[in-house]
């Protein structure tokens, strides 16, 4: 049972009226899979005074699979997305991707699947022309990390010319160097190698890169705070703002139900499974104490809302609930 106290309530009620949610979210019948839609595929909230648009890209339906979750069985993660109200027959992956508008700078927070990585996701494009978003006019792209549902949306299908050409990418260094490193597609899995080489056959040759050394400020009010563990350069942002406060956490936290509540668990695409679960433990942590609110690529659309402990564990609380 979820342990919230009057405080987590009143903060989760805060942060549903931050997000302008004070309703369930309407959704659209499905097409091209079971879950439906968000019928309007953005939502727009402040922290402080910099403006956040969520943006829907899609969703991944992943079948279930015995060694997506390394220590815990499908039956475990058909118990937890039960317990969470979500489809039990397959494990909802849904992609969010973050803008905000900080002065009169738009920064986008990674860059979608860009149609690339899922037959059910690619929706990016579409819903940030339906949100008044022009492309061109974003000035800086931060990297959470090097995986195609993150960084996909940066390279043309086919041609993997510069979608975003005029765009500062921004990338912690020890991911970039990691990718980059000669002779790093030989020591991929098999099944990574082909993603290995679309990086280094890339992203060398593009003169757009921001490589940061550290936790620094990335722009006004955004800081990088280093969270390795899903790879080995994965990174955080800290966005701050007056007296409102917002982590972008886009890691390995697929599923609220399954790595909130079970902080253990280990996800197969974590490339150090002990180490993405401290950083987590300690995301988590930094989230309850500093009383901010988070948002993920993989949590559910619009992708935001807050940590509470419950029991041993975590919860997810999205915004308006």
């Amino acid at each position: 049972m979820l342990d919230l106290s009057r405080r987590d309530f009143v903060i989760s009620t805060g942060f549903a009226a931050a997000l302008a949610l004070d309703t369930r979210l309407a959704v659209s019948p499905a097409f091209a899979q079971k879950t439906p839609d968000p019928t309007k595929g953005f939502h727009t909230y402040k922290v402080g005074a910099i403006d956040v648009t969520a943006l829907y890209d899609g969703i991944w339906e992943k079948p279930h699979d015995p060694a997506f979750i390394k220590n815990a069985s499908v039956e475990d993660t058909k118990s937890a997305l039960a317990k969470a109200g979500l489809p039990a027959d397959f494990v909802s992956i849904p992609l969010t991707v973050v803008v905000l508008k900080v002065g009169d700078r738009l920064i986008m927070v990674d860059s979608g699947s860009g149609g690339q990585w899922q037959p059910t996701a690619g929706k990016l494009h579409a819903n940030m022309k339906a949100a008044g978003i022009d492309p061109a006019q974003i000035r800086a792209i931060l990297v959470s990390h090097f995986h195609p549902d993150h960084i996909f949306g940066l390279m043309e299908k086919g041609s993997n010319n510069p979608v975003f050409p005029n765009a500062e990418i921004v990338v912690n260094a020890a991911e970039y160097n990691w990718w980059t490193e000669p002779g790093r597609v030989e020591k991929l899995p098999e099944g990574r190698r082909p993603l290995g080489q679309r990086i280094q056959t890339v992203f060398p040759t593009w003169k757009n890169f921001t490589l940061i050394e550290g936790e620094k400020e990335v722009a006004p009010g955004v800081r990088l705070v280093n969270a390795p563990g899903h790879t080995p350069g994965h990174s955080a942002f800290h966005v701050s703002s007056g007296n409102q406060q917002l982590m972008i956490s886009n890691d390995a936290a697929y599923v609220p139900a399954l790595l909130a509540p079970h902080p253990d668990w280990q996800g197969a695409y974590d490339q150090d499974g002990p180490l993405a679960v401290e950083t987590r433990r300690k995301l988590m942590d930094r989230v309850i104490a500093d009383k901010m609110m988070v948002c993920g690529a993989h949590f559910p659309f619009p992708g935001a809302g807050a940590f509470a402990r419950d029991g041993a564990g975590y919860a997810f609380i999205p915004a308006g609930a």
